[in-house]
């Protein structure tokens, strides 16, 4: 509501929230005015307790300090343990007041975050998936009413509704042929009432009525709602903000479809999928009722320009896009149509190949995209469109321009290499753009492939809005060591640590991902500013994303510089185990034999079988324990690592240096660096060591006690106030829909801190998150998750099938229920089976792989599964090549399979 005019005399607040509360805790308001803290939670106000399930506060402000816009407030919860937490949203203002107004009583209900209905609130479904359901007439204000009523309804159905009905005359008492229609402002579904002749207290209830075929569909669930009396002063106005309206709001549900930009095939690219491509996998999803497309990270990796950047997740610049996925043709337009006719053969023999050709492809279009530049280039760069995009961008855009300038001028994106501009300097930068240098000119070569890639991937996602389908992207957890971020803004980063996961059934040595973990402490200085950048940037093409690795925001696996296996990490921050614990525990503290590699004879043998001799010889030295000792130039990973790369490549070095590896792992702790001795941390997996096995069992017994309590106790309420510091705050800045990848070693809060915050979880049913199962079933997903029978990181359903034959035939009998020796291969009714499983899950979002869609026909499906992976994270340097087998053209023209397809997903209710 506009303001109409601002109060002339000091106006009386009243606000009486409705939240139930219990001893300890205490609720507080903050608005966009110095009487409510200026917007400011630590000056917030703490409002008076009047019972359980409510409290109050009264204040006054001067008619001249009355804010344009009206007043905005919110209110915060500060629990028993002193946290400080905000309700959702930033929608509860005071405006549009009737002229006679001089007080205004709020009653409102608190608004978790949580509740399934603040999900239908953001982006995909607001400007997409429902937009098409609200009524688009403006509500008309009477000129005279005491009670304003607003409730939120999301998942109503065209032509229809909210109206409210109760026991007074302004109310219709209860005529359901004559209800009380509201109308439709912003979120919020609005009725302008008189109740100055009504009796209190007043029982209501909201309802759903029909505007086209004049029907009342039914009230709201549960008991009536009750209007207590108010003093009726003719200058007095009562809003009741109700919440939600009481329905079932679990019944929403959509499918979508998961594949990498790169993997895309159509006739028109260029050997490699394009974000013009993106289009033609809309108009499939249109076809088959798919609401979403699953994107893995579309931002630039060039660092070396060979086939090592093809990994998704190593982006120079977490907001420039990759020149990988730029259609030249588009580029050209007209004018530049003759310099892509050479190219056509090229473009054929890309396009034929089974996978990318990661190094082949970019160096044609980055040597076709300078030749386009230099013809194109300075009318794009004057253009009014692209001037545009450069003062909106130009905090990311300048400076990754001049990183991809010198980069390729050094030859290197190790920027400490680089002869000048090493350390960055923004008025260098200004210096290198505003001179007239021919490094001027090839630094905006950059910015205009950039705002190229921009218009083709907004033109894609418009493109996907129009048909009723909504894009997700995908944030990583990490930047790039050797990246532009790292380069501008290296204190915001732990630059001397290296982020990884711990080892799991699919990688027992763990991850080492070499990206540098986040300085948090640094980001929450500026209210996370780079985040909040990163969020509005990416909202320019996407609707919801996924948090890479969302553990990652409670605690982050850490590994240190000199080591390469993940195995020799430990989660930071952590509370470590002090040296006392030990004694108390009856263990006796034995730094040496606890801290360094244990090595005996039979160790080495085991390790190294024939090549035990060699060993000895050459990288080990007897000790006074009867035992062994690494040689001090082959003491950490990262010395042996350096070694063996100077050595030729054989099986017997790679067998000394993995085994190598795996004596420098065999700790059993690792001293907390700065506590001299004092603070320990577990390394996980210890019991899998030899240096566990050759302990006695008391000590055994002892230390998996301080283990169990180190790992999976001590540690969960540090987590929880670790993520409630960040992700509160990051899920503020942007309205896109939040799905966490919550997979691994995962934390008891957790689930607790997602389910708060309305972060959807991800659900896998080979990995269930309950160690009592074997599998997870779909049946029993939550709502609020994505539900999906593998990922990029996995083997499809038909590749699983083969690896383990016994879990294989587990799922046969106990998830499929089926009868006798399961199949050695995966049918098409099996993987059919499998999604319809998925597909009938009550979870929100049900995405599946591209190739596990195709499973399902016989015809249709890829000839060997194995091929059909995209990465496999045992593999430390895995090659991202993986494309579809046939043209999106050809898969329109599935007309069979697209129709089938179709009908699942209409009769699970998702289409």
């Amino acid at each position: 509501m506009a303001l109409k005019t601002e109060p002339a005399i000091a106006m009386k607040l009243q606000f009486t929230l409705r939240f139930h509360t219990t001893f300890g805790e205490s609720l507080f308001i903050c608005g966009n005015h110095a009487a409510l803290g200026n917007d400011d939670p630590a000056q917030a106000l703490l409002m008076e307790y009047l019972d359980s399930e409510s409290w109050q506060i009264n204040i006054s402000i001067d008619g001249k300090e009355w804010a344009k816009d009206g007043i905005r407030y919110k209110y915060y919860l500060k629990s028993k343990e002193g946290e400080f937490i905000g309700e959702w949203g930033e929608d509860r203002m005071i405006s549009g007041l009737p002229k006679q107004t001089n007080s205004v009583h709020l009653i409102d209900i608190w608004n978790h975050a949580g509740e399934y209905e603040n999900a239908f609130f953001t982006a995909p479904f607001q400007n997409v998936l429902l937009k098409d359901n609200y009524p688009k007439t403006k509500p008309k204000v009477p000129k005279k009413y005491t009670h304003l009523f607003k409730v939120k309804a999301p998942l109503l159905q065209k032509n229809e509704v909210v109206c409210v009905m109760g026991n007074g005359e302004a109310l219709g008492n209860w005529a359901e042929d004559k209800p009380f229609e509201l109308c439709k402002e912003g979120d919020w579904w609005i009725g302008y009432a008189d109740l100055s002749s009504d009796h209190f207290p007043m029982a209501y209830k909201y309802g759903i009525y029909h505007t086209k075929d004049k029907a009342f569909r039914g009230y709201e669930s549960g008991d009536n709602r009750i209007l207590h009396g108010d003093n009726l002063d003719p200058q007095r106005l009562t809003v009741i903000h109700d919440g939600f309206i009481h329905a079932v709001n679990n019944t929403w549900k959509g499918t979508g479809v998961a594949i990498p930009v790169f993997s895309l095939r159509s006739r028109n690219s260029f050997g490699v999928g394009e974000f013009a491509d993106i289009k033609l996998l809309v108009d499939w999803a249109k076809e088959t009722r798919l609401k979403l497309i699953q994107l893995l990270p579309v931002n630039d990796t060039i660092a070396t320009n060979t086939w090592t950047d093809s990994y998704p997740y190593a982006a120079i610049s977490a907001f420039a896009l990759h020149p990988l996925y730029i259609n030249l043709a588009a580029v050209a337009g007209k004018a530049g149509a003759a310099k892509l006719t050479p190219l056509k053969k090229k473009q054929q023999q890309l396009n034929e190949l089974a996978e990318v050709d990661y190094e082949e492809v970019l160096r044609f279009k980055l040597a076709t995209l300078r030749e386009l530049y230099e013809d194109l280039g300075k009318d794009v760069l004057a253009s009014e469109d692209y001037l545009e995009f450069y003062n909106a961008n130009q905090h990311w855009l300048k400076p990754y321009a001049v990183f991809c300038h010198f980069r390729d001028k050094y030859k290197t994106s190790h920027f400490e290499e680089w002869k000048t501009h090493s350390v960055y300097n923004p008025k260098d930068i200004d210096k290198l753009l505003s001179s007239k240098s021919a490094a001027k000119k090839d630094i905006f070569f950059y910015c205009f492939v950039q705002y190229h890639l921009h218009l083709q991937l907004k033109e894609a996602a418009d493109y996907a809005h129009k048909k009723g389908v909504v894009l997700k992207g995908d944030i990583a957890i990490g930047i790039y060591r050797y990246g532009c971020d790292a380069w501008v803004a290296p204190e915001m980063y732990n630059m001397e640590a290296q982020a990884g996961a711990p080892p799991d059934d699919f990688t027992p040595i763990g991850q080492n991902w070499e990206f540098p973990t986040y300085n948090w402490k640094r980001m929450q200085q500026d209210g996370f500013a780079w985040w909040k950048q990163r969020f509005e940037q990416m909202s320019n093409y996407f609707d919801a994303f996924r948090i890479d690795h969302i553990l990652g925001f409670f605690r982050i696996w850490t590994i240190p510089a000199n080591a390469v296996q993940g195995i020799m990490g430990h989660f930071v921050p952590c509370l470590p185990v002090h040296y006392v614990e030990f004694g108390e525990n009856g263990i006796w503290l034995d730094e040496q034999r606890y801290c360094q590699p244990f090595i005996n004879e039979e160790v080495l043998w085991e390790t190294f079988q024939q090549l035990n001799n060699k060993v000895k010889e050459s990288f080990v030295v007897p000790n006074d324990h009867g035992g062994f000792d690494l040689k001090p130039e082959f003491d950490t990973q990262r010395k042996v690592q350096a070694y063996f790369a100077s050595k030729e490549t054989s099986e017997e070095n790679a067998a000394l240096e993995k085994g190598l590896f795996d004596l420098i792992s065999n700790v059993i702790l690792f001293k907390q660096e700065g506590s001299r001795g004092t603070e320990f941390h577990f390394r996980i997996s210890m019991e899998k060591t030899s240096s566990f096995r050759f302990l006695i069992p008391h000590v055994q017994d002892k230390l998996r006690e301080l283990y169990i309590n180190y790992f999976y106790r001590r540690q969960d309420d540090f987590w929880k106030k670790e993520a409630m510091q960040k992700l509160p705050h990051l899920k503020e800045a942007t309205n896109m829909l939040i799905c966490g990848e919550d997979l691994g070693m995962v934390p008891h809060s957790v689930p607790e801190v997602m389910n708060q915050l309305g972060i959807l979880s991800l659900e896998i049913q080979r990995m269930p998150k309950d160690p009592m199962k074997e599998f997870f079933i779909p049946a029993d997903a939550p709502y609020l998750s994505v539900i999906t029978p593998s990922t990029h990181d996995m083997s499809t359903i038909r590749a699983w099938w083969e690896e383990n034959h016994e879990r294989t035939q587990h799922f046969y009998n106990q998830v499929l229920g089926q009868w006798g020796a399961a199949p050695y291969f995966c049918e098409p009714w099996i993987n059919r089976a499998v999604i319809l499983q998925h597909l009938y899950s009550p979870a929100m979002w049900s995405i599946f792989q591209l190739q596990d869609i195709l499973g399902m026909s016989d015809t249709l499906r890829r000839e060997n599964p194995q091929d059909e992976r995209i990465n496999n994270p045992a593999i430390s340097k895995h090659y991202w090549r993986y494309r579809m087998h046939m043209s999106l053209e050809d898969l329109l023209k599935e007309k069979e399979f697209n129709a089938e397809l179709r009908d699942y997903v209409l009769h699970a209710g998702r289409g």
